[in-house]
């Protein structure tokens, strides 16, 4: 592992008081049986009754209901205090902290038990990117009826790291409690840690949504059809599916300079296994655990699609094209109605185009 976890441990220190005379010995014997009896009873009722719910957010311990504004904030400045100037940097370059114990901080854990989805829409979004997840609510993120399989869309966060983070997770914590669509995590929200916000979908998945058929891991400046997601799910493959825009024999980009550089110390053969491209691909729920157990074995890299196709690659598994090439993009599509009308996923240029194509592509008339 390139990056170590550590836990504090607690000591007491106890002064011994040296004996005088023995008329003051039975005095001080007294003294220190009272002394450690209030000791005990503080440690053992009042401690933990006042900084039991801080303790826990501390050493990473789960608490099953959402925190509050000020537990989120005090952890905040706690993990501040203790990193570097930009915590939310790796320790050493390429370092991937996982696997690791991750602890949601927002969560919707009976979404799934409630809606029953076919599918479930999961969009990885900077939580300082309410414009997105608002655009996508009004647009094809709406869309949460097919036919007569259910769709259910959710957002999924790491902790803030700008200066305004205090403000930001309040405004956070009130967008959960009106859309109930965010999942949070206690991880720090970065590029440098997309591959972590990748294994935090998956174990939710594995945990709280066994009951859907698919899963759809899409970026947030992507469009999405769901009518023709969801028409071409109903004859895919029911397990070991993964399928989108499948990168055969990528090179593995040696450059420093480039976004995308790996040194051969982190990986060293010349070319990726097959994997999906990041901006949008759809996946069976029986693959999350799979791929949460094959990640304890395999060295994590800091592209998360890449590290999704060396699991799956690890597994035996390979991704599969979609049935038709044009159903994904990852370059910006030139709005057209009926080409919008048959693709699955492209990127976009603005927001302003995600909302204007999807209205669009609602008018009443043939697409083509």
């Amino acid at each position: 592992m390139c990056m170590k976890f550590c836990r504090g441990n607690m000591e007491e220190d106890c002064e011994k008081q040296s004996h005088g005379q023995s008329s003051s010995g039975c005095r001080s014997l007294r003294s220190f049986f009272i002394v450690t009896i209030s000791l005990f009873l503080f440690l053992c009722y009042i401690v933990p009754y006042e900084l039991s719910e801080s303790w826990a957010a501390t050493v990473g311990l789960f608490l099953p209901e959402k925190f509050t504004t000020k537990m989120i904030n005090d952890s905040l400045n706690r993990v501040l205090k203790v990193t570097s100037v930009d915590p939310w940097k790796p320790l050493e370059p390429y370092c991937v902290a996982y696997p690791h114990k991750y602890n949601l901080v927002l969560n919707e854990p009976e979404k799934c038990q409630k809606e029953n989805p076919f599918i479930v829409l999961m969009v990885p979004v900077a939580p300082s990117n309410t414009a997105s997840r608002d655009a996508i609510r009004s647009t094809w993120g709406s869309e949460r009826l097919v036919g007569d399989k259910t769709v259910s869309i959710l957002f999924l966060l790491g902790l803030p790291t700008s200066e305004e983070r205090e403000t930001l997770q309040q405004n956070l914590l009130q967008e959960s409690e009106k859309y109930h669509d965010l999942i949070q995590s206690d991880f720090w929200d970065s590029y440098y840690n997309l591959t972590i916000k990748t294994m935090v979908m998956l174990e939710w998945l594995t945990v709280y949504c066994t009951n859907a058929s698919y899963a759809m891991k899409v970026d947030s400046d992507v469009f999405v059809n769901v009518k023709t997601l969801v028409n071409m799910l109903l004859s895919a493959p029911k397990q070991n599916y993964m399928t989108g825009l499948v990168a055969r024999n990528a090179v593995v980009l040696r450059n420093p300079l480039s976004k995308w550089y790996l040194p051969k110390t982190v990986y060293e053969p010349p070319f990726y296994p097959p994997y999906a491209l990041g901006l949008g691909y759809v996946f069976t729920l029986d693959l999350p655990e799979k791929l949460v157990k094959a990640a304890r074995v395999v060295r994590p890299v800091y592209i998360e699609d890449v590290f999704l196709g060396l699991c799956m690659t690890h597994l035996g598994i390979a991704p599969s094209n979609p049935p038709d090439g044009s159903l994904f993009s990852v370059f910006p599509v030139e709005y057209n109605r009926c080409r919008y009308s048959k693709l699955i996923a492209t990127t976009t240029r603005s927001l302003k185009d995600q909302v204007e194509f999807w209205k669009d592509l609602q008018r009443p008339g043939p697409y083509c």
